[in-house]
């Protein structure tokens, strides 16, 4: 069986792509490119093909069905940067793949206790040999409340972690869990919003959930409150942060996803302008962390998503039930 891969990540993915494409038996076509109209062709003669969170426009997948590709297996829990729609009109299945919920969900408990303790500020001045305790001293978690939006694997993940460290717990998802029920309240997403001293964002990018953290929701919550987002930029209007963290409401935000990251991230920007003004500006504040959309990355979870995008093309190809397949 063949899979094209594209998007391939040498440093990092070649032995995992050698170990499952031996292990599935599978034949792979490889490149380091990203899919576009043009390279699209690499993937003649090929049922399946293997990508990340490159977007995959109208064009792209019309390229793809001229080129014979049936089936789109993306190596992200996330798929929003596919066109389903257009992928269903096509007659192009769309798959994603899981990978290790700790990843994604000790790095939100980072970004949650880095925010707490002011440790952008301590570091900042730490490097210019500025070691005075005014301005960083830091809130403890136990005594906060931490309220968790979403609570799939990821978000459910972060709950179980976070109950060890002796802080309330809410939770809101439009499907409960009695597990969950547990460790943490779940509450409705007002309540979340307006309680909670610390927010960390788990839900997926749909159009209901656009912009789910705005100037109406940020009004509701706490002065100071903390935001952590390591879910999807769309979920949080980025204007509106910004202004809410000028004014001082927001006491500290923590994102590893941001919007209009498309084609920034996991590129090497040094010497080069970056468009995307609002992404600048929050850089440069002391109470804000960004980081590159890395949450994911851990050995266990670059495994997990390969192994399960060849596993996913397989079940398609053997035409299996598919726990992958999104559209």
């Amino acid at each position: 069986m063949k899979i094209f891969v594209y998007n391939y990540r040498k440093d990092d993915e070649e032995a995992f792509f050698d170990l499952f494409s031996n292990q599935y038996d599978v034949t792979l076509g490889i490149s380091e490119k990203t899919p576009t109209v043009k390279t699209a062709m690499l993937a003649k003669g090929y049922d399946c093909v293997s990508v990340i969170t490159s977007k995959i426009d109208a064009p792209i997948l019309e390229a793809f069905k001229e080129a014979g590709v049936k089936f789109i297996s993306t190596r992200t829990i996330g798929y929003d940067h596919i066109d389903l729609e257009k992928a269903k009109e096509l007659g192009i299945k769309v798959g994603n793949a899981t990978y290790s919920p700790s990843s994604v969900a000790d790095y939100a408990i980072m970004l949650i206790l880095m925010s707490l303790r002011k440790i952008k500020l301590i570091m900042n001045r730490a490097a210019y040999q500025n070691f005075k305790l005014d301005g960083v001293r830091g809130r403890e978690l136990p005594k906060l409340t931490v309220g968790v939006i979403g609570t799939g694997k990821i978000g459910s993940c972060v709950i179980e972690h976070l109950s060890g460290f002796g802080c309330k717990i809410l939770a809101y998802d439009l499907y409960e869990s009695e597990k969950i029920k547990e460790k943490a309240s779940y509450v409705s997403f007002n309540q979340l919003i307006s309680e909670s001293d610390i927010i960390t964002l788990h839900a997926p990018s749909t159009n209901e959930n656009h912009h789910l953290i705005n100037e109406k929701t940020i009004k509701m919550m706490k002065n100071q409150v903390v935001i952590v987002n390591t879910a999807r930029g769309s979920l949080i209007d980025t204007n509106a942060l910004i202004e809410a963290i000028e004014q001082g409401k927001i006491g500290a935000a923590a994102l590893d996803v941001i919007e209009n990251e498309t084609h920034i991230y996991y590129k090497d920007y040094n010497e080069k302008i970056i468009n995307n003004r609002e992404l600048l500006l929050l850089k440069s504040y002391p109470n804000v962390i960004l980081t590159p959309h890395t949450a994911f990355y851990t050995d266990q979870a670059v495994s997990d998503m390969v192994e399960n995008s060849i596993r996913s093309c397989l079940l398609f190809l053997e035409g299996k039930e598919n726990p992958w397949e999104v559209a």
